[in-house]
This record gives C-alpha cells, structure tokens and sequence, in this order.
C-alpha cells in the first residue's frame, strides 16, 4: 500500500506553501501523539485564497473544491511540522465550517471535498468523526474554514 507521500505524487497534488498565522496562534499544537490544526482556509499556490459565500457567490461544487484546496493547505502544514505525512496515522475529528447565506443547507456536500482529500491521501484511516456547519461569514470572506485533529506515530 501506498504511503501518504507516495499518494500526493501518484494524485498530482501540488501543496500551496505552508500558511503563516494571521493572529496570535500556532497552525499546528502537538500534545503527546495528537496534533491540533488551526482553522485553515482556501489558500492557493499562489497565496491567494478563495473567496465568497458558498450558494451565493459560490457554486456548491465551487465550494466543494474550496474545501479541498483548504485541505491542500491543512497537508502543507501538517508536512511542514512534522517533516513527512507519513507520520500521521490517521484523522480524529474535523469541524467543517462553510461560508454560506442562511438558507443554504448542503454544508456536508460542501466539506466533502476536503474528506475525500484526506480519504484519498490517507486511506480509510484519513475518514474520521466529522461536523459540517453553515456560517454568516468567515474572516476574510473565505469560502471555507476547516480545523482538524490527527492522530500521528512516533
């Protein structure tokens, strides 16, 4: 079986570089073998991030591949601090939040597109316990915010 590194580059992936705090917080906390990711947005290669309400500005599929390019972001973190993503073992617990007006209820369609990134980089061991929520906006009018803990090895 493929390693996660191996998958990144059998997928085509191209991580965006590794975001820097915007605030007062570090993007990734290691407590013993679980490391905490702070909320990460749609950042691109190109530093720029995807912007806009999803169901409004946005498509749903639009917003779909906003989440998976945050999930390209969360990789570029994860692969900066602990040097491989071959250390990580497997995702724990995502919160999903989507930028959307507030008759807009396709939240989990929308965050699909980072957990089948992880599913696809991890394998089964990438799906984990997960909430897709709705939001009245996001910093930055992004279209998306995930944070996500991982359990890592040694």
């Amino acid at each position: 079986m493929a390693t996660a590194e191996q998958r990144l580059t059998e997928l085509a992936l191209e991580l965006p570089p590794a975001p820097k705090p915007a605030g007062v917080y570090k993007p990734v906390v290691q407590i013993g073998n679980m490391v905490y990711v702070s909320g990460h947005g749609p950042l691109k290669s190109d530093k720029t991030l995807i912007t806009g309400k999803v169901g409004q500005d946005l498509t749903q599929e639009e917003g779909y591949q906003a989440a998976r390019q945050t999930g390209l972001a969360i990789l570029a973190s994860l692969r900066e601090y602990l040097g491989s993503l071959d250390r990580v073992s497997r995702t724990i617990k995502t919160l999903g939040m989507v930028n959307c007006p507030a008759d807009f209820g396709q939240h989990p369609a929308v965050i699909n597109g980072f957990s089948e990134l992880m599913r696809d980089v991890f394998g089964d061991d990438g799906v984990g316990a997960r909430s897709a929520v709705g939001m009245g906006s996001l910093p930055g009018n992004i279209s998306v915010e995930i944070e996500v803990i991982f359990e890592i090895k040694d």
